[in-house]
C-alpha cells in the first residue's frame, strides 16, 4: 500500500549540468512523439516551440493519439500533425500503415518525449537515424534500446524534463520555474492559440450563464484517478468564499457523466455561488479558461491546459508530486500537504487520504493569492 507522508515542500535542486552543444548535423525534418495523455501533450508543447525557435526552417511533425491532438491542430510551430487511433500498436495493419507513412516523410531526427516502448517504437519506425530520448531510469521499458541518443535529464518539473531531452540539439534548459530566460530559444511557452469557433462558443456560453469575463473561477472536480479527487463539498465551500470575499462566481466544469455528477454536487452545495458549465471540447474549455479569473483543480489535463493558456491556477496534489507536475508558471500555486508514496499502480489505486489533508482554508487562501498575484502583474504592466 502507498505510504502517506507529510509533504516537506519542493524537492531539493538537483545538480546543474552544463548544456550540450549541437551533436551531429542540424536537423531538417523532425518528428516529435508524445502519444498521450492530454496533460503530457500540453507539457510537450514547449518542446515544439523550442525546436521552432532553434531551427526556424525545419519541418516539424508530431505523432499523437486521442483528443490531445485537438490542442495541437493548427499550432503555428507545427508543419504536420499525425493522428493515430488508440491501441494502434495492437493492429499489424495499423503498425504497417504508420511505418509506411512515417518512412515516406524522410525524418532525420525523432524526439521521444514519452520514453516508453510504444513511443520509442514510433520513433524507430520513422527511420530517423537520430532518435532522442531519456537515459534509464527515465527511459523505460524498451525505449533505451530503441532510442540511440539518450540524455540523463535533471529537472525540477516535467516541462523542463521534456526540454532536457533536446540538449543534444544544442538547446539549453533553465532548471527552475523562476530562473532567467534559457539560451537556445526565446522563452518557455506553449503557444496554444485560440481559434474563432472556440472563442465564440466561450463568449456566448459565459454570457448565457450570466457570468462576466475575468470575474468567475473555473472549478474542475474530476480526475483520472479516484486518489486525485478532492471532495465536492470542499469545492462548494471554496466557491462560497470566492463569491463572499472576492465577488467571484464559480463555474463547475466536467467531461463525461461521472464528472458531471460531481460538478452538479458542487453547484447544489454552493449556496448559489456556483453554476454548472455546459459540455465542452478541449479547445472550448481552453477558451473558457482564458476568460476566467482563476482555475482550481487537481492534477489533470484541464488543469495543465488552464495553466498553459495563462489562467491563474491552483493545483491540488496528493498522489502526484506538486513540484514535478504542479501548475506550471511562476504565478501559479501547487498545493500539497501529504504525498501518498508508492508505485504508479499503488498511487493510482490509493484512497484519497493525501488529498483530504488539504483544507478548505488553505485552498481558499491560495485562490485569493493567485488572483492577487495576477492583478499585481497586470497593474505593473
Amino acid at each position: 500500500m502507498p505510504r502517506t507522508t507529510p509533504s516537506t515542500g519542493p524537492p531539493p535542486a538537483r545538480p546543474r549540468r552544463e548544456p550540450h552543444g549541437l551533436q551531429g548535423p542540424e536537423p531538417e525534418r523532425i518528428l516529435i512523439v508524445r502519444l498521450t495523455a492530454v496533460g503530457d501533450v500540453i507539457h510537450g508543447a514547449p518542446v515544439l516551440c523550442a525546436l521552432r525557435d532553434r531551427f526556424p526552417d525545419a519541418y516539424i511533425a508530431w505523432v499523437v493519439e486521442g483528443v490531445g491532438g485537438d490542442l495541437l491542430q493548427g499550432h503555428r510551430a507545427l508543419n504536420q500533425l499525425i493522428r493515430v487511433p488508440r491501441r494502434w500498436y495492437k493492429s499489424p495493419r495499423q503498425v504497417w500503415s504508420l511505418r509506411r507513412r512515417l518512412r515516406a516523410e524522410g525524418f532525420d531526427t525523432a524526439v521521444d518525449l514519452q520514453c516508453l516502448t510504444k513511443s520509442a517504437l514510433v520513433a524507430w519506425m520513422s527511420g530517423a537515424p537520430r532518435r532522442l530520448g531519456c537515459a534509464a531510469p527515465d527511459g523505460r521499458e524498451l525505449s533505451p534500446w530503441l532510442n540511440n541518443v539518450q540524455t540523463p535529464v535533471d529537472a525540477d518539473h516535467v516541462v523542463h524534463h521534456y526540454l532536457g531531452i533536446l540538449a543534444p540539439l544544442g538547446i539549453a534548459v533553465r532548471r527552475s520555474v523562476g530562473a532567467p530566460r534559457p539560451e537556445g530559444f526565446e522563452s518557455i511557452r506553449f503557444d496554444l492559440e485560440e481559434r474563432g469557433p472556440a472563442a465564440r462558443y466561450a463568449a456566448e456560453a459565459i454570457d448565457a450563464l450570466g457570468l462576466r469575463a475575468g470575474r468567475f473561477a473555473v472549478l474542475n472536480p474530476g480526475a483520472g484517478w479516484a486518489s486525485k479527487l478532492w471532495p465536492t463539498e470542499r469545492y462548494a465551500q471554496v466557491a462560497s468564499r470566492l463569491q463572499a470575499e472576492h465577488g467571484v462566481r464559480s463555474l463547475a466544469v466536467w467531461a463525461g457523466e461521472g464528472e458531471r455528477a460531481l460538478a452538479q454536487q458542487i453547484v447544489a452545495r454552493s449556496g448559489g455561488a456556483a453554476t454548472l458549465a455546459p459540455g465542452t471540447t478541449l479547445p472550448q474549455l481552453a477558451a473558457v479558461c482564458r476568460r476566467a479569473a482563476l482555475f482550481l483543480g487537481s492534477d489533470t489535463g484541464p488543469m495543465h491546459l488552464a495553466a498553459a493558456v495563462g489562467t491563474p491556477t491552483v493545483s491540488l496534489h496528493g498522489t502526484t508530486e506538486a513540484g514535478w507536475c504542479g501548475a506550471y508558471g511562476s504565478g501559479n500555486l501547487a498545493l500539497q500537504a501529504e504525498f501518498a508514496d508508492g508505485s504508479y499502480g499503488e498511487r493510482r489505486r490509493a484512497a484519497n487520504d493525501a488529498m483530504l489533508a488539504l483544507s478548505v482554508d488553505r485552498v481558499s487562501q491560495a485562490c485569493g493569492e493567485a488572483m492577487a498575484r495576477t492583478q499585481a502583474v497586470r497593474r505593473a504592466g
